[in-house]
């Protein structure tokens, strides 16, 4: 009695997939040609993809949260600032895009913007937001940046601004080992810090803010 093939899984569904589209530089013309190239049922791939973007999706997702996991793992990550945090991230996601170049190039290239993302981005954005949102957090909890009233809730959407950029940068960066990108992310990241941080300006607010509410302002100061 032959023995029964065992069921493709999703990591292998994904390797097929780069391979296809690296080989071929497109995408596959349908599930059921690529399924049958690969020696398998149409409803083994929709039971891990609804789409070949779905598989493109999930690769970018499963390397973000790849990344997030190698940092978090580190025994001094406790210890790191919100913007140290920052950094990390950003180091360990390039590293593991290193090995995956030649297919974030295409999917990169191939994939439809939405909302001045790429679409393959869809996922990658929500886990990075909550990530963005817990080192923010996290930072404000310390006073290590600024609270202010209508825009701390804004500094997760410059650090995506800030991803954006640097994914970018690397997708275009011919330097040996893309040392411009770590250069690229050291001021990226240290130059968005800097503005989420309390300044002269926030100090000046606060001081005016207390002197308001305390009568300051009505006050004649005698000598």
């Amino acid at each position: 009695m032959a023995k029964k093939k065992t069921l493709i899984t999703a990591e292998e569904l994904q390797n097929a997939y780069v391979d296809y589209v690296l080989t071929q530089g497109r995408m596959p013309n349908s599930v059921y040609v690529f399924a049958k190239e690969n020696e398998m049922s149409e409803e083994e791939f929709y039971a891990h993809f609804g789409s070949f973007e779905g598989i493109e999706q999930s690769i970018w997702t499963s390397l973000c949260q790849k990344a997030l996991t190698e940092v978090e793992n580190q025994e001094i990550w406790s210890q790191y600032s919100s913007r140290e945090k920052a950094l990390a991230f950003f180091y360990a996601l390039i590293e593991l895009l290193k090995s995956k170049r030649s297919f974030v190039l295409y999917s990169l290239k191939n994939s439809s913007p939405k909302v001045g993302s790429p679409s393959v981005l869809k996922g990658v954005k929500t886990i990075f937001e909550g990530f963005a949102t817990g080192i923010i957090n996290q930072g404000v909890e310390v006073g290590e940046l600024a609270d202010r009233k209508f825009f701390t809730g804004k500094y997760k959407d410059a650090l995506w601004m800030q991803f954006g950029f640097i994914l970018n940068f690397w997708a275009k960066d011919s330097s040996a080992g893309f040392e411009k990108t770590d250069e690229a992310i050291e001021k990226g990241i240290n130059v968005t810090f800097d503005l989420f941080e309390k300044s002269a300006l926030d100090s000046l607010l606060d001081y005016g803010k207390f002197m308001m509410n305390n009568g300051g302002m009505k006050q004649n100061m005698k000598f």
